[in-house]
């Protein structure tokens, strides 16, 4: 099954929003289950990219500009040291969602809890907003 994955971020430098293709092998019943299948899938592309330790691609003006307004360029190689633990990966993300630092939205509708049974259909769309911290320092 097919469904478009959006990422939000809520902070000024970097607005845009892009919908990526997303494909699911078998489609997940709870919330649960979804946060868990794209961060294995995640896992698996960044632990790909770790033994291959080279670019993908050459970056384009506009992936340049994007990532400089983020403040850093990445050219997709991994620096790191060793590979991503799909385990520890999965805890991070559930106490990330119960902690509140990420929504998430199926349509319009949010799923609030990891193990209440979603529904997804062919062509939607599943939106990720990451809440950011506010920084500053105290007088």
């Amino acid at each position: 099954m097919k469904v478009f994955i959006n990422v939000k971020r809520i902070d000024k430098r970097r607005p845009k929003v892009g919908k990526i293709e997303y494909s699911f092998e078998k489609t997940p019943e709870t919330l649960r289950e979804l946060i868990l299948g794209i961060v294995s899938d995640s896992v698996d592309e960044y632990n790909r990219r770790f033994e291959a330790s080279e670019p993908k691609e050459i970056l384009s003006e506009e992936e340049i500009s994007d990532m400089s307004a983020f403040g850093k360029i990445a050219f997709g190689i991994n620096y790191g040291e060793k590979k991503a633990d799909k385990q520890k990966a999965f805890e991070t993300a559930i106490s990330a969602f119960e902690d509140g630092l990420f929504r998430v939205f199926i349509g319009e509708t949010e799923a609030e809890k990891l193990d209440d049974k979603i529904e997804i259909t062919e062509g939607d769309e599943i939106t990720f907003i990451r809440f950011t911290m506010l920084a500053g320092r105290l007088w």
